[in-house]
């Protein structure tokens, strides 16, 4: 059909389905520009802005200096014969190719940027166990690595990565590398493992490393991302979340422990496998939806949430990759944006229509990606305390396969699970597969949860999985959430009250004695305000004395 007849048949249409149909063709037009927007060229030397997301960090590391807790790290093990000499270069060619990692940030006239430096020197430390005895080892290569992961890094300075190779035997080395994640993200190693044993097995093997050339550099992005979410752009992007957001409630999770006036970001974990036969059973639940395993996943953990929470209003944040431009995929930075998650779970709706809410939502959030978290708090400026992310406490995310061993020349590599003991949330549920089925770990702040919780509100998650398989048109409130053990203890155990008192008596007189013993303890509290048993006391003998003063 010739652009002529195409014309023609679009003003033949009815107005309303003309103007539908030229505001997706417009849309769709907008998404391939992006998709194609080429990268403008600039000198290294000259200082670029920050990201969205990076404005961010930044600012939060001069508002909580020294914090260790956006570190991200990559730790693995390296069995065989490792030239570390070769290592090195290996990890210097890759500091090299990417600027990324050769950045540190100033201020140029109040307002940050990012400076790459030309060339930087790598140090490579290697810290010799062989002399610590070997059931010791093990601990002392945790208590290290994990010493590394929580040191801060300085943003003004740099280096934003550090390598630390500890030997633990003649062929057995740990490699641990910390980077901040204002450089880094966790597609980012992918790439960064991908290309370490590329430029490694090159160097050994004395030949080229085959690597394609990078089309752009984490700064042409940040700078292409500040010119090109404004206008029209931006106004689309905002209008829909402004719309999404509106009279949010936050997530009110029952905790252990107040909330302290300035968190200290520790962190615990929880993990339990989901097994291949449920997450199977689950995978076909979602194709005869139409949805997708993540949506399940999602669904099942906003009525556990529900639940426990007593709320119908439940957002929860996703993160997302933020490469949506084929020039992004092979970059090492930081391109993650979080995406707000908002669902409505009001009038006891079955799991299916629960599934089929999360599917809407997941879908509009998806087409309207582009928003940096950062740039929607600003404009909404929703209230928040100190230290904590806005719209959401809880994020959930679904990973692929990780990544498994590696074999280079004389060497296998084997990614290590790394974990700092730090939490940026209240609580984080990640669920990874693997060929046993769904590894789910669990990441909690130690300021609000204690260990105990957190192990049965995952049993309460795998307990609804269980259900959803078996019955998804059970209504949310159907679901049994809690085993008939933990039912009995909740609703009979911790709920006996009956205690013995003196029966003769009076409960004035019991009152009074109660005033006694607790003169300061709170007696009863209403709308923010409260009063002790000897405010309580004094008021209540003040009206007594006015009731026999008026007979």
């Amino acid at each position: 059909m010739s652009e002529s007849d195409l014309a023609k048949r679009i003003a033949n249409l009815p107005p309303e389905k003309r103007e539908k149909l030229l505001r997706k063709l417009e849309a769709e037009a907008q998404a391939a520009q992006r998709a194609q927007a080429p990268a403008v060229a600039r000198e290294p030397s000259q200082p670029q802005p920050l990201s969205f997301a990076q404005h961010r960090l930044w600012f939060v590391d001069r508002m909580q200096p020294g914090q260790g807790v956006y570190n991200l790290p990559v730790l693995f093990s390296a069995e065989g014969a490792l030239d570390v000499g070769a290592f090195t270069r290996s990890v210097e060619a890759l500091v090299e190719r990417h600027e990324v990692l050769r950045t540190v940030f100033s201020e140029e006239k109040g307002e940050p940027v990012q400076v790459v430096s030309p060339t930087l020197k790598v140090e490579v430390p290697v810290v010799d166990l062989r002399g610590v005895p070997e059931p010791e080892r093990a601990r002392e290569a945790e208590r290290l690595a994990r010493e590394e992961m929580l040191r801060p890094f300085e943003l003004s300075r740099g280096p934003l990565m550090r390598v630390v190779l500890l030997r633990l035997g003649e062929r057995e080395y740990q490699v641990v590398m910390t980077l901040h994640h204002i450089v880094f993200d966790v597609w980012s190693m992918g790439v960064l493992l991908r290309e370490l044993t590329e430029l490694y097995a090159a160097r050994v093997a004395g030949r080229p490393a085959v690597l394609p050339a990078l089309p752009m550099q984490y700064g042409d992005y940040a700078r292409w991302q500040r010119e090109w979410l404004r206008g029209q752009v931006l106004e689309e992007q905002l209008a829909y979340w402004k719309k999404q957001l509106a009279g949010l409630t936050m997530l009110e999770l029952p905790v252990d422990r107040p909330r302290p006036a300035v968190p200290s970001f520790g962190g615990g974990t929880h993990t339990f496998v989901i097994p291949r036969s449920r997450v199977e059973a689950l995978q076909a639940l979602a194709k005869r939806q139409g949805s997708s395993l993540f949506m399940v996943m999602l669904a099942a953990l906003k009525v556990v949430l529900a639940r426990r929470a007593g709320q119908e209003d439940v957002a929860v944040g996703i993160p997302i990759a933020g490469r949506n431009r084929r020039e992004l995929e092979g970059l090492i930075g930081f391109f993650v944006n979080m995406l707000v998650m908002r669902t409505d779970l009001s009038g006891n709706p079955t799991f299916l229509e629960v599934l089929r809410r999360v599917k809407e939502t997941s879908l509009g959030a998806y087409a309207h990606q582009e928003l940096p978290l950062e740039h929607l708090a600003a404009e909404l400026r929703p209230e928040r305390e100190a230290g904590q992310t806005p719209f959401f406490r809880m994020s959930f995310s679904l990973q692929n396969a990780p990544m498994g061993a590696i074999d280079v020349p004389g060497l296998r590599l084997r990614p290590l699970k790394a974990t700092a003991g730090t939490a940026k949330l209240d609580l984080s549920l990640y669920l990874v597969e693997d060929p046993d089925g769904l590894q789910s770990v669990w990441e909690y702040s130690t300021d609000l949860f204690e260990a105990g919780t957190i192990q049965r509100m995952a049993e309460h998650y795998e307990r609804v999985l269980g259900q959803v398989v078996e019955a998804p048109d059970r209504k949310v409130m159907e679901l049994e959430v809690m085993e008939a053990e933990e039912r009995r203890r909740v609703l009979v155990e911790w709920n006996g009250t009956r205690v013995e008192y003196p029966r003769e008596a009076c409960i004035h007189e019991l009152f009074e004695k109660q005033a006694q013993r607790t003169p300061e303890s709170v007696a009863v509290e209403f709308e923010g305000s409260g009063l002790t048993y000897r405010e309580l006391n004094e008021r209540a003998n003040q009206v007594a004395h006015q009731l026999r003063k008026l007979g």
